[in-house]
């Protein structure tokens, strides 16, 4: 709505919520120079929290009233008039600065666009509307202002943060002093807690509401700011902590709001709640807990030495103490315990002084009132007194703690999300180390074993320890296990769990699992479906604290046990209990008792006779429990159980009969006691309890997930020793983990099939499953899961029955509640995820088992498919988000499989399954097994909606992930479709996505019907969904733009299925224009422009113009809108705005100015499109000279790609090289598309002008004037192209690696590597060609044996994905400039001053190609495109008649390295002809050896051009050209006669043009090599042969012919004939391999024969007919042969006798030519040809005594002289003939309209004026040359050359057949007459000529024909009257001679005509 200056403003650009979201990790591109200089001039703004948008004032109203505001970081905008409406508008309405509304003004359309609502709006409504749709925006903004400061403060404390240097420089200017900032934050909250709503919202509910709620959440986030302030950057000193203390006591936890009443909705009572929460966690904070746990943390004086801690001041501590015992609710418990806390440790420290000083005596003495008379004043009394207090029952300290986490966002993602919390950030560490610090603090305080509600305090310590995401607790976790164990009150509550194990299982075994920081389990309500990868430190945080607890379980010092007093006494007791003065010790006070036997106790360990423990319980009773001071394994006591639990289940299960083991092993009389289970007094029902099962299977996978060396101690401890007391067969192998596991599964699932209305056991299935799934990654121990999986059909069924899991899981439909599906989901994952990452050591080592891994895979996957993906979408769902995190773990599945094994790679491992996926979704889907996918991505914007409007926010983050997945699936699929052999059909999923989808068979959705496209476009510009949604969303648009495009028959377009498209392409152009938007995401929306502006006009056209039509307005329309409408914005105007940044794009960005450049790329090869858009642009020259500025950029040395080491870059592992490579990869991208660009535009201009050369070399284009003084400059040139030329390929980088893989990795196939993305959407470098991820993948099995290898291994793929980076871009470079020096040929071909260093470059190319030693299937297209660019430095240079000694030289320079490409054997051109080569670049080097051949010719007739070596080096050259180009026309035609090939005409055709050149003999004089050569090859005969099959017309594929306008194949062997023909010898060759045979006998013979070739054909209208010209060739071919052999080939001129009777009828045709017939060129053209094959036979056998001979040209004769009465009249009567004259090509028909234009000839001389008619003057002059040839031919048969020499006995009297007499009779034979008028014609016309210059052209060149000078013309003529001469005079004087003559005055006429010819004669 205004004009902005060209500089940007980060102010407008970047909002407060995209910073926060930069800080928070999320970077995406945005480099720290750039986030410094975002906050730069925001730091003012982020000091001044009160109010950070100001307050109205007079100077800002001015300034924006001015119409320009220089903005804080200099940037200076204008404002326009219509603006300053809006900005005043929204700064009265949030009462804040003008020019910070303007900002928030351009920010909010910027970044939100203009609302709908508003543009649909006029005046003062608008202004209401726009005031409306801001607010959200301004609100949001306040909160992230706020936010900002928090990543800022977190990173200063943490050195490692990325963040630390920018946060380290900036907060100390944002709050230069931390105490302050603390105070002016409670001031600020406390003002808000008592804010009244504005005026101007008090009448407005919902806007008070609004008012209220905003004013909530800002609160809520100062407390957060408060906290992290509080954290590292202010003191706790005494008034600050008092104030915190105070404000939090006084407002009841934020609790209490002067706007209560508007604050009662569930988001509102969430935001008062997370205040009371945030308040907790600030008031223990700030209580210093852990340091005043140090022994030397209180300094107890009168004038301590810091006082900067609140301990430090009596008064304050006392107001501290009267402020927590002000208030008795359970809301203050945990700052009641808190505080009770620092007391006690006060007190301690206190009272262990000497003296007190009187400042804290006065404190001690009062905290206990003077009317609690039964304590007396002692503050260790009052402390206990406290403690008492706040750990009794009815304060509900642990209570409110497993409250807060287990229900509050603050500690609860899954809760933040459900709710839609205004917490910034969920779960953080820093929270969970607050309570952390509490309870250690609390066990510290009083004893474990002494708190009243332990079984609270256990869950508490579960909960925070092991119910939330690993990276929350793994950090304290690791704490505690590194320096709270070493500390006996803190390991407390362990050490009595411990105590009291195994009699209860369940505390030990839960605590230990949630110190495993592990986080929740996914049975866990909790739980969130993150799915955040873990980092590394992450990793070893979980694996250090998983070890701990291994450890620690492994070697428990202590056994409990339940004992019968009964069994103390008698004779045969077992236990004795001993007296005080033996068994009890001041460590262990109280009774103790000993053994008196061997005891076998559960587990297996054997505890000694006479062991002693202690009394646990009191004595007396009938059962006792002691503790036995007995070291054992508790793994092996949880493989008790699981036995136990297995024998019991067995022995209840069937009938009900009783089941016992029975064992045959020997049962010595000495053995121990064993006791069992029962008998040691574990606590479970008589069916064993499962939730200890449950447990103990839940601490196992949480040690074992994710570890599997520790996984493989833990299984190894478990099964070495001796064997678990349940396990009573003895002679039997016991059973193991994954045994027992297996069975408890199988029991569960049968138990929960087998007895009806049995609830299914849940979480005892989802925990053994789990188990399972944490052992697959243990190698030793996964095998055994594969083979107990494939033997049970239990899970997955079989092929004639499903597994009993279908019917459980169909169980869990009924109650909404799907855990066992979602384990059985992750099971099957991890089943993949195993056999694809052990695939190449099981393929090598056991084939048999990969074969039970893809049986079993594909059971799985068969199961899930029907029982799950098609059905799930219509089963009940009890939370929503169970649906998405159903259809997320298929669709990722199906991904996973693809991206592992996909379809299109050949012999992949899985192939049977990944073809079977891409069968039920691609190619065999049907409607069930599409929707799933489909209606997910249709109405997945619309439910997302619902769920955020509803706050459902943990189901739309749910939403998010199945989107995610479905969206990665789709690409996925459509990807994998275009590389399939259905590539060209539609498929089901295809028509799918192009249709309307009804929106109710989604998720909630109504009867409303969408469209997939429009679906798919909305996401784009989603930002509520993420960074991830958009860019994949982009990225289906692209892959499915791309497939359809490539469908045969495909009606669909993108465009079509757009609601509303010129919205989308706006919101998708701001995206690009955007300059802090995703990096990803534009990048990706700048791959689909380019490809709808390649693939779809109508989208393109949006995308370019920015709207369908440009609208005129006029009239009353224009006085309306005086302002215009608004210039809409396009993808091509972002795109040149951009270019004119291009230098700071080339230094920060390559890869978005690559993406721009591409773009335009495109645009411009489809110009003829966009002509009016591109118009104006064209015409400027600033847009080119920008082109021009980036082709001259000099791109430096290319980079290193051998990779030596890592570096991590945004958590991703990259080559040290990865950014070297990557950023000159993207600058020769640049490079290559800007030089593109530019040759597009020349071409388009030259297109413009007809092609003219003349015209192209004076009008040059803007383009062209941006790169002319590159082009000129041989300086830059010098370095351009050898940049263009250059090569980094490395093939034995490749080939090493193969070997490297044969050798070490047998069954790994670098193919299966290769990224299936297309290329424009892979990014360079170290991960572009082959997946370095899926290597690691597949090489995991091998690390732990050889790391190294591993390592080098991939590295060197590092390397090879670098240099193919490299390849692939200096390719396309080469290939660009070989484009651009194609299209400035007409302006530098011919230019003295750029044709010598033209030459010296294109000699240096050549001599790097001669010299190439590099091969590899990638080396063939570097070779073919360097020889491109070798042939445009040619064209350029081009042929030169006045060669320089220095050209010459560069010129035999270029020869030599040609005849070294021939030779090259790592780049072989014969194995290119062969097609041995996956790119053929034998074209372009024929190109260069067709030039270097004719310049040869050229030179070689110079005189003193070329000096002996130079000859022998062009001789060398042409020796061996003809050899390699012989052999390939042998291949050639062999595979010519095979099938109808483009590419074999295209090789025909230049292989027939070099061998023209280098066979002509005034370069190769000798014709004897080659002529051997074509005899070894047999070439002659192929080609005859080929000619007598072949097509000679081309009607057996007329589209073809009719897009060729000429068959093929057939011009090139005529040619090659032709050639051949003019040869002497090689004519000889030609006819002795049987010409004439092929000439009669081939596809066109029959219709000769019968007169039928017509000059047109009917298949092929304006076109000559393609018989009718090979005819005419082979006319000329067998003149030409018969004029070459001569008078020496006798027996070939009978044959061609034969020839010509078998051709008589269509000769005949011919000859019979009237003057009344049309005449064609095409004709005219054969008529010639007749008359030249009979020339060339007269002239060879006129004299010779062959009858056949004779007849022949005794027929000829005849027609011959009717003919040539014809062409006398037609000489004599040029208007007539050019009435006769018929166009047959569209080019003739143009020319001879233009030729009628002009006046009537009224002389036959000015036939040939050149200002008159040129094509009628040249349609004369072949008339000429063919009345010449005619009368050549009689002249020959004649024996004229015998009357002129010769006696009168040897004249041929029979010949005299021109009747002497001056009639011209047109229907009888030419008489004297007629050749008298001939003569005269001829004679006219060499007059008229004889005083013009030889060269003055008569006609103009055309593009096959040369100019008709006046030479050829008087050349012509002359040669034409002297014919008619002899000839006149020879018959005259034979018929004079004749014996009958006599006088009569007809021949005194011919007397007279006699004698007028002897004097026009003689007057010449």
């Amino acid at each position: 709505m205004s004009a902005d200056s060209s500089k940007r403003s980060n102010l407008i650009d970047v909002t407060y919520q995209t910073l926060h979201h930069h800080l928070s990790g999320h970077l995406e591109g945005t480099t720290l120079d750039q986030l410094a200089h975002i906050l730069k001039p925001r730091v003012s703004q982020l000091k001044n929290i009160v109010e950070p948008y100001g307050k109205p004032s007079d100077a800002s109203k001015k300034k924006v009233e001015s119409g320009s505001v220089t903005l804080p970081d200099g940037v200076v905008i204008r404002v326009e008039e219509a603006d300053k409406e809006f900005v005043f508008a929204i700064s009265r309405r949030f009462d804040i600065d003008e020019v910070h509304s303007l900002i928030l003004f351009r920010a909010f359309f910027y970044n939100e666009g203009i609302p709908a609502v508003v543009a649909c709006s006029e005046g003062a409504s608008m202004v209401k509307e726009l005031v409306d749709a801001i607010t959200p925006f301004y609100h949001s903004e306040r909160l992230h202002i706020l936010r900002t400061l928090i990543p800022l403060f977190r990173a200063v404390q943490s050195a490692s943060d990325n963040l630390h240097e920018l946060a380290d420089a900036v907060i100390p200017k944002v709050v230069p002093e931390g105490v302050a900032f603390a105070q002016s934050l409670l001031a600020e909250y406390t003002k808000k807690t008592y804010a009244q709503v504005p005026d101007n919202a008090r009448e407005d509910a919902r806007q008070a509401s609004s008012w209220a709620k905003q004013n909530a959440k800002e609160q809520l986030v100062m407390l957060e700011v408060l906290f992290w302030t509080m954290w590292g950057h202010a003191s706790c000193n005494g008034p600050l902590v008092v104030q915190i203390y105070e404000t939090a006591y006084q407002t009841h936890l934020g609790s209490q709001q002067q706007n209560s009443t508007l604050l009662l909705d569930e988001e509102s009572s969430q935001i008062l709640q997370d205040c009371a929460a945030m308040w907790i966690l600030l008031t223990v904070e700030v209580l210093e807990l852990e340091r005043s746990a140090d022994s030397d943390a209180f300094e107890i004086s009168a004038n301590p030495a810091d006082k900067d801690i609140y301990w430090s001041s009596p008064e304050h501590l006392k107001r501290i103490h009267q402020a927590v015992t002000s208030q008795g609710s359970s809301n203050f418990a945990c700052t009641y315990i808190a505080w009770t806390c620092i007391l006690s440790r006060l007190s301690k420290a206190a009272f262990s002084l000497k003296e007190l000083p009187n400042s804290y005596k006065a404190f001690f003495d009062n905290l206990i009132p003077d009317r609690s008379s039964l304590y007396s004043k002692d503050a260790e009394q009052a402390c206990i007194l406290m403690t008492n207090l706040g750990l009794s029952n009815d304060a509900g300290l642990f209570r409110l703690l497993l409250t807060l986490l287990t229900n509050s966002p603050l500690f609860v993602t899954s809760a933040a999300w459900r709710t839609g919390s205004t917490v910034t950030e969920p779960n953080a560490v820093a929270y969970r180390s607050v309570i952390k610090g509490l309870l250690i603090s609390i066990v510290e305080l009083v004893p474990v074993e002494m708190v009243p509600d332990f079984d609270g305090l256990v869950e508490v310590w579960i909960a925070l320890f092991g119910r939330s995401e690993p990276q929350s607790v793994a950090g304290i976790s690791r704490q505690f296990w590194g320096a709270d164990w070493h500390i006996a009150p803190r390991r407390a509550i362990v050490d009595v769990s411990r105590s009291r194990f195994p009699i209860q299982v369940r505390p030990l075994l839960r605590l230990l699992r949630s110190l495993t920081a592990t986080g929740f389990l996914d049975t866990d309500p909790l739980s969130t479906a993150d799915h955040v990868l873990p980092n590394g430190q992450l990793v070893e945080d979980i694996e250090l604290c998983a070890r701990a607890v291994f450890g620690y379980f492994s070697e428990l010092p202590t056994f409990t046990q339940v004992i019968h007093t009964s069994t103390c006494i008698g004779a045969h007791a077992l236990y004795e209990k001993l007296p005080e003065r033996y068994g009890s010790s001041s460590a262990t006070p109280g009774p103790s008792y000993m053994n008196l036997r061997p005891i076998r106790l559960p587990g297996g360990s054997i505890l000694p006779a006479k062991s002693v423990g202690h009394l646990l319980s009191t004595d007396g009773g009938e059962l006792i429990v002691v503790s036995w001071q007995h070291k054992h394994s508790g793994w092996k006591l949880l493989l008790e159980l699981l036995t136990d639990y297995v024998n019991r289940k067995r022995m209840y299960s069937g009938s009900g009969e009783s089941y016992s083991d029975v064992s045959f092993g020997g049962r010595g009389a000495n053995q121990p006691l064993a006791l069992k289970l029962a008998d040691v007094g574990v606590e479970m029902d008589r069916n064993g309890d499962e939730d200890i099962i449950v447990d103990a299977l839940d601490l196992i996978r949480s040690v074992v997930q994710d570890t599997p060396d520790l996984a493989q101690q833990l299984l190894l401890s478990m099964e070495s020793g001796d064997p678990v007391v349940s396990h009573t067969m003895t002679e039997a192998q016991p059973p193991d983990l994954v045994q027992l596991t297996t069975m408890i599964l199988e029991e569960a699932l049968s138990r929960s099939v087998g007895q009806h209305h049995t609830v299914p056991r849940t979480q005892l299935i989802t925990s053994a499953m789990s188990v399972l799934t944490a052992l697959l990654a243990v190698p030793s121990y996964s095998n055994r899961v594969w083979l107990y999986i494939r033997s049970s059909a239990s899970l997955f069924g079989s092929d004639r029955a499903a597994g009993l899991a279908s019917s459980v899981l169909a169980a869990e439909r009924l109650t909404g509640h799907y855990t066992m599906t979602l384990a059985l989901l992750s099971l099957v994952e991890a089943l993949f995820n195993e056999a694809s990452s052990n695939v190449l050591f099981v393929t090598q080592q056991t084939a048999k088992l990969q074969q039970v891994k893809e049986d079993v895979l594909m059971r799985a996957a068969r199961f899930v498919h029907s029982e799950i993906w098609v059905e799930h979408i219509g089963w009940k769902y009890a939370q929503l988000g169970d649906r998405f995190e159903i259809g997320r773990r298929v669709s990722s599945f199906y991904t996973q499989v693809f991206r592992h094994s996909s379809p299109a790679l050949k012999d992949a491992p899985f192939a049977k399954l990944s073809s079977a996926i891409a069968d039920a979704l691609l190619f065999k889907a049907t409607t069930s097994t599409v929707n799933p996918l489909v209606t997910s991505l249709v109405a997945g914007g619309s439910v997302f909606n619902g769920l955020s409007n509803s706050r459902r926010y943990g189901d739309a983050r749910r939403l998010v992930y199945l989107l995610e997945a479905h969206l990665s699936l789709t690409r996925v699929l459509l990807t994998y479709k275009q590389k399939s052999a259905a590539a060209c059909k539609v498929c089901l999923l295809e028509q799918a996505l192009c249709s309307r989808v009804g929106s109710s068979a989604s998720f909630e959705g109504g009867p409303s019907r969408a469209d997939p496209v429009d679906a798919l476009a909305a996401y784009v510009k989603e930002r509520g969904m993420g960074t991830v949604i958009p860019v994949l969303a982009m990225q289906v648009l692209f892959a499915l733009c791309s497939t359809l495009s490539t469908a045969e028959g495909s009606a669909s377009s993108i465009i079509g299925h757009l609601s509303d498209p010129e919205a989308t392409v706006s919101a998708m152009v701001r995206i690009i224009q955007h300059p802090y938007d995703d990096a990803l995401l534009r990048n990706a929306v700048w791959n689909f422009v380019t490809l709808a502006v390649d693939k779809e006009p109508a989208l393109a056209r949006l995308f370019v113009t920015g709207q369908f039509r440009v609208p005129s307005m006029k009239g009353k329309e224009r006085a309306e809108n005086p302002r215009g409408a608004a210039k809409a914005i396009s993808a091509f105007g972002v795109a040149c705005d951009t270019l004119e940044e291009w230098k700071e794009l080339w230094e920060s960005n390559p890869k978005l100015l690559a993406s721009i450049l591409r773009f335009l790329d495109v645009v411009w090869q489809h110009g003829h499109e966009h002509k009016m858009v591109l118009g104006p642009i064209r015409k400027e020259s600033k847009f080119f000279q920008y082109l021009g500025g980036i082709v001259a950029e000099e791109l430096g040395p290319t980079p290193d790609c051998a990779t030596e080491s890592y570096i991590v870059n945004d958590g991703v592992t990259h080559s040290d090289h990865h950014e070297a490579v990557l950023v000159y990869s993207y600058r020769s991208a640049v490079k290559s598309h800007a030089t593109h660009i530019l040759a597009a535009d020349i071409r388009m201009h030259i297109q413009t002008l007809g092609g003219a050369s003349l015209g192209v070399s004076k009008d040059q284009p803007p383009s062209y004037k941006a790169i002319v003084e590159t082009l000129k400059s041989e300086d830059q040139m010098v370095e351009l192209i050898p940049e263009a030329a250059a090569s980094a390929y490395h093939p034995e980088l490749h080939d090493n690696f193969a070997e490297m893989l044969k050798r070490c990795y047998p069954t790994l196939s670098l193919t299966h590597l290769e990224a299936q993305e297309p290329i424009v959407e892979r990014e360079y470098g170290d991960d572009f060609a082959f997946s370095v991820t899926l290597a690691r993948f597949r090489l995991q099995p091998y690390i732990a044996d050889d790391y190294m290898q591993v390592e080098e291994a991939c590295r060197s793929l590092y390397t090879i994905n670098l240099n193919l980076s490299l390849a692939h871009v200096q390719t396309t470079l080469a290939e660009s400039w070989q484009y651009l020096l194609l299209q400035v040929v007409p302006y530098l071909r011919g230019d003295p001053a750029v044709r010598p260093y033209f030459l010296s470059l294109a000699d240096a190319l050549s001599r790097d190609l001669a010299a190439e030693r590099r091969s590899g299937e990638m080396m063939s297209t570097i070779h073919s495109a360097r020889l491109s660019l070798l042939l445009s430095l040619l064209e350029i240079a081009w042929f030169s008649t006045s060669d320089k000694k220095e050209e010459v030289a560069r010129f035999i320079a270029l020869v030599k390295n040609a005849r070294g490409m021939i030779h090259n054997t790592a780049q072989s051109p014969g194995k290119s002809i062969l097609g041995q080569v996956p790119v053929p670049f034998h074209r372009p080097l024929l190109q260069v050896l067709y030039f270097c051949a004719r310049h040869s010719r050229s030179l070689s007739r110079r005189p003193k051009s070329l000096n002996a070596e130079q000859r022998l080096a062009i001789a060398a050259l042409l020796e061996v050209a003809l050899v390699f180009v012989i052999d390939g026309l042998r291949v050639t035609f062999d595979r010519a006669r095979l099938q109808l090939d483009l590419d074999v005409d295209q090789d025909m055709e230049l292989l027939v043009a070099v061998f023209e050149q280098c066979t002509r003999l005034d370069v190769n004089p000798s014709p004897t090599l080659w002529l051997a050569r074509c005899q070894e090859t047999d070439v002659v005969r192929a080609s005859l042969q080929l000619f007598s099959h072949m097509d000679v017309v081309g009607l057996s594929d007329l589209a073809l012919l009719r897009a060729r306008k000429q068959p093929l194949y057939t011009p090139h062997v005529l040619t090659f004939h032709m050639a051949m023909a003019s040869i002497t010898p090689a004519a000889e060759r030609l006819a002795s391999e049987g010409l004439l045979i092929a000439y009669i006998e081939n596809k066109i013979s029959a219709a000769v024969r019968e007169g039928k070739i017509d000059v047109t054909i009917p298949e092929l209208p304006g076109e000559q007919s393609p018989a009718h010209r090979a005819y005419c060739v082979m006319l000329a071919i067998v003149a030409g042969v018969t004029t070459a052999i001569g008078k020496h080939g006798q027996f070939f001129q009978s044959e061609a006798c034969g020839l010509l009777q078998f051709y008589s009828e269509q000769i005949h045709r011919a000859l019979s030519w009237t003057i009344d017939d049309p005449l064609t060129l095409p004709l005219l053209e054969e008529i010639e040809q007749v008359v030249n094959l009979y020339a060339s036979l007269a002239q060879g056998s006129a004299a010779s005594s062959n009858d056949a001979i004779k007849r022949v040209l005794h027929t000829f004769t005849t027609d011959a002289l009717l003919l040539l009465q014809q062409l006398n009249y037609a000489l004599t009567h040029p208007n007539h003939l050019a009435s006769l004259f018929e166009p047959i090509t569209a080019e003739e028909r143009t020319k001879f309209e233009a030729d009628r234009a002009s006046s009537s000839v009224r002389m036959p001389s000015e036939a040939v004026d050149p200002m008159k008619r040129p094509f009628l003057a040249r349609l004369v002059h072949r008339l000429y040359r063919l009345s010449s040839t005619l009368l050549s031919a009689l002249i020959d048969i004649s024996n004229a050359e015998a009357v002129l020499l010769g006696e009168p006995e040897d004249w041929q009297v029979s010949q005299a057949l021109i009747v002497p007499h001056s009639k011209v009779v047109l229907g009888e034979p030419a008489s004297l007459g007629t050749l008298l008028e001939l003569g005269n014609c001829s004679l006219d016309i060499l007059r008229l000529l004889v005083d013009r210059p030889p060269t003055q052209a008569l006609t103009p060149a055309t593009s096959t024909e040369k100019a008709l000078d006046v030479r050829d013309t008087v050349a012509v003529t002359r040669k034409n009257l002297e014919a008619a001469l002899l000839y006149a005079v020879t018959q005259l004087a034979m018929w004079l001679s004749k014996p009958e003559f006599e006088m009569s005055p007809n021949e005194g006429m011919g007397t007279t005509c006699s004698s007028k010819a002897s004097r026009r004669t003689q007057s010449r």
